[in-house]
């Protein structure tokens, strides 16, 4: 017969298995295993631009046979990175966006004779400066030609008209931070900056873009830039175009300071048939042939470069080149201009040759002047002239008038005993005597 274990042996059993396994905390660790502290004297400070470093020290009674390493993790408005870091070092430094709050935490963990202890996580936070809405945005860099970088943005819903912005970039091998003063043009901001970097450079470095105000009455954003993805090559140079027995040969020159065979070529050619013919891509040569070309025509060339997917990661095309042209075409413009000069030319003379004739009438067949009308005209005249003659007092010029000698007839009868020799003379003497 088996023994009968009481209530009280039952509850001493159950207290010794307790004191043996350990008690259980809420968070999975037995309250009889001793702890590793966590890091201590965690701070963060900002480092060149948009770089945030944190930095802390280990934790206090740490074993000199135990192996420390920390483990840190960064995370932006809530979404965690995906990658976490394993170190020795007692400093983490990463590329963070100021306009956004960015928490950090970091453990430490104790490797000793393949066991692993870690420690609770030390976090802190950094919360965004500047008013809400004022930041930068849609920012878009370019590297040009490999010579500059032109960046572009809009300003923040919030931000006044007034607001000044300051776009500041940073590499490493700079030094210090250099600023841009940013221009507007239209309804967006634009910075220009020189970012000249060998090409011998296998690994490019990022570009770090920080846009802020001097008073930090806006939030300042940053934008880090991998130059590599926004190379834009300047236009291919000095094209040139010459004919070749039935062909035509395109040459050109690199645009810029780029290695050999890291540019692609598109060539495009139209003639003046208005047949577009299809652009033709050249890898990595600055020449290209087109075999035939038609007789009378006139062919336009330009041509525009993109980087190599094997020197650069850039999708941005050149500008197009500078318009060349070649060929011969029949000139139309002189018989639209015999075919609308012909009828000007006949109608003109016709009008001219009419003006003669009526001319050559008129001498040939004069008109016969109508007597009544110069008759009119004469004595028109005169009563015109009368008219017009000037009265006494006219200029005050005094006439003299001349006097009219007046002679007086005297009429003498003769006698009748007047001689026979008188007789006949039957007619009366008429004498006259001056007065």
């Amino acid at each position: 017969m088996g023994a009968t274990v009481g209530p009280g042996a039952r509850h001493l059993l159950a207290l010794t298995l307790c004191l043996a396994a350990g008690t259980v905390e809420p968070d999975g660790r037995t309250a009889g295993k001793k702890v590793l502290p966590p890091p201590s004297s965690l701070h963060y400070s900002f480092g060149q631009l948009c770089k945030l470093k944190w930095t802390w020290s280990p934790p206090e009674g740490i074993s000199s046979v135990c192996d420390l390493r920390y483990c840190s993790e960064i995370e932006t408005n809530g979404i965690q990175e995906k990658y976490t870091e394993w170190t020795k070092n007692l400093f983490r430094e990463a590329d963070v966006s100021l306009n956004e709050e960015v928490h950090f935490r970091v453990r430490s963990e104790c490797r000793s004779d393949n066991k692993s202890e870690q420690s609770d996580w030390m976090e802190i936070s950094t919360a965004p400066r500047g008013a809400a809405g004022t930041e930068a945005v849609d920012i878009n860099c370019t590297w040009h030609n490999l010579e500059y970088m032109s960046c572009t943005w809009l300003p923040g819903q919030n931000a006044s008209a007034s607001t000044n912005y300051r776009l500041y970039y940073w590499y490493e091998g700079l030094g210090s931070p250099q600023q841009c003063q940013a221009n507007i043009s239209e309804d967006y901001f634009k910075c220009i900056f020189k970012l000249s970097i060998p090409n011998a450079t296998e690994i490019y470095p990022t570009i770090s873009i920080l846009i802020r105000d001097d008073l930090e009455e806006i939030r300042p954003v940053c934008a880090n830039k991998n130059p590599t993805t926004i190379v834009k090559p300047g236009p291919p140079r000095n094209v040139t175009v010459s004919k070749t027995n039935s062909g035509l040969t395109i040459e050109w020159q690199n645009p810029g300071n780029f290695p050999p065979n890291c540019l692609l070529y598109k060539v495009e050619l139209k003639d003046s048939k208005s047949n577009p013919i299809r652009p033709l891509e050249v890898r990595k040569f600055t020449y290209t042939r087109f075999p035939s070309v038609e007789p009378d025509t006139i062919y336009t060339i330009k041509v525009k470069a993109k980087p190599a997917r094997d020197c650069y990661n850039s999708d941005l095309w050149s500008d197009w080149s500078e318009e060349k042209s070649i060929g011969e075409k029949t000139d139309s413009t002189f018989y639209i201009v015999l075919i609308l000069t012909v009828p000007l030319i006949v109608a003109v003379a016709t009008v001219i040759l009419l003006g003669y004739l009526k001319r050559l009438k008129i001498l040939i067949y004069p008109q016969i002047p109508d007597p009544r009308k110069i008759i009119k005209r004469m004595f028109g005249e005169q009563n015109e002239d009368c008219q017009n003659c000037p009265g006494d007092d006219f200029l005050n010029i005094y006439i003299p008038v001349k006097e009219e000698e007046i002679h007086s007839l005297v009429w003498i009868e003769t006698p009748e005993n007047s001689t026979s020799e008188n007789k006949d003379q039957r007619s009366p003497a008429l004498q006259v005597k001056a007065m």
